[in-house]
């Protein structure tokens, strides 16, 4: 019995390759793991009051996630299942995590509200995983998310409890709502976001690894100020970057702008298919 894959891709089993192409095929997956555990002990840690340290570990699996996609495709371990791996990894760490942190935390005095507040949040994380997954765009510009991407949108929730430290109760009801209902908004939008993995190629290592220096020094000394700029400065670069497209335009030129976006197929509501194309789907192979 042969394995093959939906595409119709011979699998090679693990057992049959080198000790070498092992490791380095199964590599990206143990920070995919490494993610999945930081996030579930963030939930652990939540329910027992220990906020600081629950929102720490999704930091780590912030930091995590960037490693495994950044491993994968340096050893050129890109594969389905660590891509779908990575998925699952992320409803943990950056879905469930950040709205039992949310709940717990953020809107104490409010139950309902906190209760509603966690479900819209996972309910977002899912979909922007989700529609991430299914979505078919080879072409589209890879310096740019289509939504807030989930880690990003965790940023927000885990700098905002380093930052502010206690449970809220009384006051300030509009910080909960901007740390994690419009984030998850956000993740369930079409807004573009940019990448910013560009930065992590070796052409721009002279920009990234003084920036990186300065980024954990921060962290280190100041975590909740460092976390809030970072975050908060991440999501603000949406609606600065419509509003400074002109003027990029015109001094920088089109490249320095995101190209106009077309209608991506899907596989949730895949297009219709004239009579033609049903003749030839009949007649040949499934695709």
């Amino acid at each position: 019995m042969r394995l093959v894959s939906a595409t119709g891709a011979r699998v090679i089993p693990l057992d049959r390759l080198n000790p070498r192409v092992r490791a380095r095929a199964t590599l990206p997956s143990l920070f995919t793991l490494g993610n999945m555990l930081c996030g579930f002990s963030s939930v652990l840690l939540s329910f027992q009051g220990h906020f600081r340290t629950a929102a720490v570990l999704v930091g780590i699996s912030i930091v995590l996630d960037i490693c495994d996609g950044a491993v994968a495709r340096a050893v050129g371990a890109i594969t389905p299942f660590g891509l779908q791996f990575d998925s699952l990894a992320d409803l943990i760490s950056f879905g469930i995590a950040p709205a039992v942190l949310v709940y717990t935390w953020a809107l104490p005095a409010y139950p309902v509200w906190a209760w509603a507040g966690a479900m819209f949040w996972l309910a977002c994380a899912a979909y922007r995983l989700a529609r991430f997954n299914v979505t078919i765009d080879p072409l589209a510009d890879k310096r740019y998310f289509v939504g807030l991407a989930s880690p990003g949108a965790a940023g927000v929730v885990i700098s905002t409890v380093l930052a502010i430290g206690d449970p809220l109760y009384d006051w300030a009801p509009l910080v909960p709502v901007a740390a994690g209902v419009v984030p998850a908004a956000l993740m369930a939008s079409s807004f573009r976001f940019r990448s910013f993995r560009d930065l992590l190629s070796p052409r721009h290592l002279r920009i990234t690894v003084p920036l990186g220096i300065v980024i954990v020094v921060g962290l280190v000394l100041f975590p909740g100020a460092t976390g809030m700029a970072l975050a908060y400065g991440y999501v603000l670069t949406c609606p600065l970057g419509w509003v400074s497209a002109p003027l990029r335009r015109r001094w920088f030129g089109d490249d320095a702008v995101a190209p106009p976006r077309t209608r991506m197929p899907s596989v949730i509501m895949p297009p219709d298919l004239d009579d033609d194309e049903d003749d030839d789907l009949d007649d040949g192979p499934c695709r």
